[in-house]
């Protein structure tokens, strides 16, 4: 047989990126229990809870009832794509909103299922602004739905959620919101800003790991998918109604493992005190990582007021020394995995703040940044 290489030995590196992320010793060792798609433990057990509370988390009591969860298998993508691929009819138009690779997957999506779109592309660093959503509706009064990323980790954007999803409120836009590397980590309500399709995965702000991701939608939005699906594996309203009707069965091949993982990950978050004390340590985490950063001479790409909270990017140095890659190992050396850059426009790298991460640990990582800078060692 091919060789295949024996798995390295464990290493406790500190993923400092927008996820997979570092997770609990926990959320790891409730992966080592085996389990039955059909079985109704697991169904009824696990998988029901989960949707029950992730529509919990969502949004106020008063909404809830007006809201389901469906668990889709794949990555974040699929399930951004299985919305777009089911949530739109051939007499719609969707608005996207792109500012970062992932508005620009988005575009892609649309371009490949045929879904009549427009764009607003506001380049990699910068937000959108009402007054372009409003000159493009007056442009484009077909648009039906808008498409927006909510954290934008391309360069740790935090578009403006609330101001567009008051936009889509008045103009009767049906808003889908990409919430992937948000939900979890960053307060908001669903059902008070209207939004019909929530979109996020198992192995970001929940601190889960990878294998699934999550809609969390409107009833009556998820009904209406029925019949629209461009794909048979990403029918998101045939996925719904399985869960809806068997009792929490999946159409395929549940992610077993990821799911029991998931669930230990939404009780360690109760636990934690919910989604506004995680946002607090989130925070915390990127104000001293931002300010420690600045110390050691790292400029951040973007404004204080447009960071969010998940992951940070800062320009590269500008000696002719350095080497990401060379930058990299030597932080994974000691202990600490960070990002490259994405952005086309500038030279980059990014941190996450996200995952089972502490105040204290980013001070360590700033200690390791220091000894990593090589190209400083001649003026040191």
């Amino acid at each position: 047989m091919t060789h295949i290489p024996a798995a390295s030995a464990c290493v406790d590196y500190l993923l400092l990126t927008p996820g997979p992320l570092s997770t609990t010793a926990s959320v790891r060792a409730a992966m080592l229990q085996d389990s039955c798609t059909w079985d109704t433990d697991y169904n009824l057990g696990v998988v029901e809870p989960i949707r029950r509370e992730l529509v919990r988390l969502a949004t106020a009591e008063q909404f809830t009832a007006d809201y389901s969860a469906v668990l889709l298998q794949g990555s974040g993508s699929y399930v951004v794509e299985s919305v777009l691929g089911s949530a739109l009819n051939a007499g719609d138009c969707l608005l996207i909103v792109n500012n970062g690779a992932y508005g620009a997957r988005m575009v892609e999506m649309a371009q490949c299922l045929g879904v009549n779109h427009r764009v607003l592309d506001c380049g990699e660093t910068a937000r959108p602004e009402i007054q372009d959503l409003e000159e493009l509706l007056i442009r484009h009064p077909e648009i039906s739905h808008l498409a927006i990323v909510h954290c934008e980790t391309t360069t740790g954007m935090l578009n403006p959620l609330e101001e567009v999803a008051a936009f889509c409120q008045y103009h009767g836009i049906r808003l889908i919101v990409d919430a992937m590397s948000s939900f979890g980590g960053i307060p908001f309500d669903i059902g008070r800003l209207g939004i019909e399709f929530l979109i996020s995965s198992a192995n970001k702000c929940i601190q889960g790991v990878p294998g699934f991701g999550f809609v969390i939608a409107h009833r009556t939005a998820l009904a209406a998918c029925a019949g629209q699906a461009r794909s048979v594996s990403l029918d998101l309203h045939a996925q719904w109604q399985t869960m809806e009707q068997q009792g929490g069965k999946w159409r395929f091949t549940s992610p077993t493992h990821t799911v029991l993982a998931f669930a230990q990950a939404l009780r360690e978050l109760d636990e934690e005190g919910g989604i506004n004390a995680r946002h607090q340590r989130y925070q915390e985490n990127q104000r001293t990582l931002v300010a420690g950063m600045q110390s050691l001479g790292f400029t951040p790409l973007l404004p204080t007021a447009w960071q969010s909270p998940v992951i940070t990017a800062f320009y590269s140095p500008s000696d002719p020394d350095y080497r990401f890659a060379e930058f990299y190992q030597r932080l994974k050396a000691l202990g600490f995995v960070i990002y490259p850059g994405k952005v086309s426009q500038a030279e980059c790298f990014r941190i996450g703040n996200i995952g089972n991460v502490t105040p204290q640990q980013i001070r360590q990582l700033l200690a390791a940044m220091e000894q990593a800078c090589y190209w400083l060692e001649g003026s040191r």
